[in-house]
């Protein structure tokens, strides 16, 4: 029986993001909160007593709750590419889905820090039209983010000459 709704869509065909961008974002965190906690530790050592020193014990607890974190955010990320849009969801405690319509594209960029390119990741950032509709994909392969730049912009223009 028809209700009316039209044909029902198959499921999208979801992609996660490589493990290098979970590694990458891991050392981040231990570089940076290790350095605070022996930062801490130091000077409150010298500065105040050996007491203080424990203080430092602070950002290690928060680089184990981090390390937790980042992996629950990692895992989050996904993509999928449809026949007239491009899916985008996110987030562990809100979950966020970004619908990019591929006729609404205007530019799509790849871009890799010196971090990024050490550890073989690109971004994948889409400008559309509306500003509150642009995109960002982190840390895929670089060869990923080219195929997927390369097939939206071509996607891109196709549904935007049809306009």
């Amino acid at each position: 029986m028809d209700t009316g709704t039209g044909p029902e869509r198959a499921a999208p065909e979801w992609s996660g993001l490589p493990r290098g961008l979970l590694t990458v974002r891991r050392l981040l965190l231990v570089f940076w909160l290790g350095a605070l906690a022996l930062a801490a530790g130091v000077l409150l050592g010298v500065l105040a007593g050996p007491g203080w020193a424990a203080v430092a014990l602070l950002p290690l607890a928060l680089l184990g709750w981090g390390w937790v974190l980042l992996g629950r955010n990692w895992r989050s990320w996904r993509y999928a590419e449809r026949a007239d849009d491009l899916l985008i969801s996110r987030g562990v405690l809100w979950r966020e889905e970004t619908v990019v319509p591929y006729g609404r594209m205007q530019l799509v960029e790849v871009t890799s820090g010196p971090l990024e390119r050490r550890f073989g990741l690109a971004s994948l950032q889409l400008h559309t039209a509306a500003a509150a509709t642009d995109a960002r994909i982190p840390g895929l392969e670089p060869r990923e983010a080219e195929r997927l730049r390369d097939r939206l912009t071509e996607l891109g223009e196709a549904r935007s000459a049809g306009l």
